[in-house]
C-alpha cells in the first residue's frame, strides 16, 4: 500500500512533468514518506526544484496547540526558501506567495470532517490558482474515518474556515477526491492533479481506511491516534460548548464531555433511553479526568471516554456524529438549565454561536434544546442530507 508521496518518489513518470518548474510544498507533522522522512526533504533528495512551503493551521512544525494560535512566516533554515502560515495574517494564499511557484502540492493528512481546517485549505488554494495557470497537486493520503457519511449538510450562508462548503460533517472523502468536488462545484479554472494511493481499501477490517501497515503521526496536537479520528466528527462538537473535550488531558477529544456537576452515568442511562440504536458501534465507559489546561482546568470531570476500537468497533454501526448529539439530549433533558453552549469567537467567526458555526447551521443546537424534539426529527434530517451527499459524490470516488 502506497500513499501519494510515496508513488510520486517511485515512479519518474509521476515526476516527469515537473521537470523545469518550482514547486511549493502544503505539509505538516504527518507528512512522511514511508520511511518516516519528511515529505518536504524527500522532494529536495528527489531533485525536485522546491522553492517554497506553507504550513496550514498549527503550523508546519505542528506546535501550535489550540484553535486561533496562529503561525507566523519565516524562512527555512535548511533550504533557504520561505515557508509561508495558512494561519496566520492570512488565511488564503497571497499573490506575492503563489508566485513562488508554479507546482503546488498538498500533502496534509486529513481526518475526514468537514471542520477539520486542512479541507478548507484545500480549496484556499484552489481558489487562489484558478485562473492563473498554476497547477495544484494532492498527494493523497487516507480517510482514516472510511467511507461512512454522517450530519447535516452546511447552510448557505454558514461558510467559515470550518465550512468550506455545502457537505455534511463526516464527508467519506479523501482530500484528492475532495479536490474534484470543490473544482466541479465551485467552477474553478485550475490544473488540477491527484496522486492517487495505491492498494487504499477504505472498506476492509480490520483498519477501515487506516493502512495498519503504517504508523499514525498527528497531523494535528490533539489528533493522538485512529481512536480519535473516528470519533471526531462527533467529539469536535464540544468546541462549541462549556463542555470538556478532553484538552488539556492525554485523550483529547476522545470523550462525549466531561464535566464538574454532571454525572456521566445518569446521562448514559438517559441516551439509552432516549435513542439507544444512536449508541451502535463503540464502547462507552464512565472515567474521570482533571485537565492541567483549558476548560474547567485542575477540576474533577465526570466523563464518558469513546472505544471505537478494537472488538467495540463497528465500523458501519458506529455514527459519532450522532452519538455526540445524543448525549447534549441526554445532558439538556437530566440539567434543563445547564449552559451548554459557549458563546466566544470560534475560528474568527464573531456573530454566530460557536455550535451554529461548527454545524453550519442552528438544526442541530435546536433539536437539543426543544423538549418536544424526537430522535426521529433530526434522523430525517440528518438522513436526507447524507442520502444527498452520497449521490453527489458517487462518480468523485477514486478507490472502491
Amino acid at each position: 500500500m502506497k500513499f501519494g508521496i510515496d508513488r510520486l518518489l517511485a515512479e519518474p513518470s509521476l515526476r516527469r512533468p515537473l521537470e523545469g518548474r518550482r514547486v511549493a510544498l502544503v505539509a505538516h507533522p504527518a507528512s512522511v514518506t514511508e520511511t518516516l522522512t519528511h515529505s518536504l526533504d524527500a522532494l529536495v533528495a528527489a531533485g525536485l526544484n522546491v522553492t517554497s512551503a506553507f504550513g496550514p493551521q498549527h503550523g508546519l512544525k505542528g506546535d501550535k496547540q489550540d484553535n486561533m494560535v496562529e503561525t507566523g512566516d519565516e524562512v527555512d533554515p535548511d533550504y533557504g526558501f520561505p515557508i509561508f502560515s495558512l494561519y496566520g495574517e492570512v488565511r488564503r494564499p497571497t499573490e506575492p506567495m503563489m508566485s513562488t511557484a508554479d507546482v503546488f502540492m498538498f500533502d496534509l493528512q486529513d481526518l475526514g470532517c468537514r471542520i477539520y481546517t486542512f479541507v478548507t485549505t484545500l480549496l484556499y488554494l484552489l481558489e487562489a490558482a484558478s485562473g492563473t495557470g498554476k497547477s495544484v497537486w494532492v498527494l493523497d493520503r487516507p480517510n482514516p474515518a472510511g467511507r461512512p457519511i454522517e450530519g447535516t449538510t452546511l447552510l448557505a450562508g454558514q461558510e467559515s474556515f470550518v465550512g468550506a462548503g455545502p457537505m455534511p460533517m463526516r464527508h467519506g472523502l479523501t482530500l484528492g477526491e475532495m479536490g474534484h468536488w470543490f473544482v466541479r462545484h465551485f467552477n474553478l479554472d485550475v490544473d488540477y492533479k491527484v496522486v492517487a494511493m495505491e492498494g487504499w481499501q477504505p472498506d476492509t477490517a480490520p483498519s477501515f481506511g487506516w493502512p495498519s501497515e503504517r504508523i499514525w503521526i498527528n497531523p494535528s496536537p490533539n489528533a493522538a491516534n485512529l481512536n480519535m479520528a473516528r470519533a471526531y466528527a462527533g467529539t469536535v462538537m464540544l468546541e462549541g460548548t462549556t463542555l470538556s473535550e478532553g484538552r488539556g488531558t492525554t485523550r483529547p477529544l476522545e470523550v462525549l464531555f466531561g464535566a464538574p456537576g454532571i454525572a456521566a452515568g445518569k446521562v448514559l442511562a438517559e441516551m439509552q433511553a432516549f435513542a439507544p440504536e444512536w449508541l451502535a458501534g463503540c464502547a462507552l465507559r464512565e472515567c474521570w479526568f482533571e485537565p492541567t489546561f483549558h476548560k474547567h482546568q485542575k477540576t474533577l470531570c465526570n466523563a464518558l471516554m469513546i472505544h471505537a476500537e478494537g472488538p467495540f468497533y463497528d465500523h458501519a454501526a458506529f455514527r459519532p456524529w450522532r452519538l455526540q448529539a445524543l448525549a447534549f439530549k441526554a445532558i439538556r433533558r437530566l440539567y434543563p438549565d445547564y449552559p451548554i453552549w459557549r458563546d466566544f469567537p470560534y475560528e474568527y467567526e464573531f456573530d454566530r454561536l460557536a455550535i451554529d458555526v461548527i454545524n453550519g447551521g442552528p438544526a442541530l443546537r435546536e433539536w437539543v434544546d426543544d423538549p418536544a424534539a424526537a430522535a426521529g426529527d433530526l434522523e430525517a434530517l440528518a438522513g436526507a442530507d447524507e442520502a444527498a451527499w452520497r449521490d453527489e459524490i458517487a462518480d468523485l470516488l477514486l478507490y472502491t
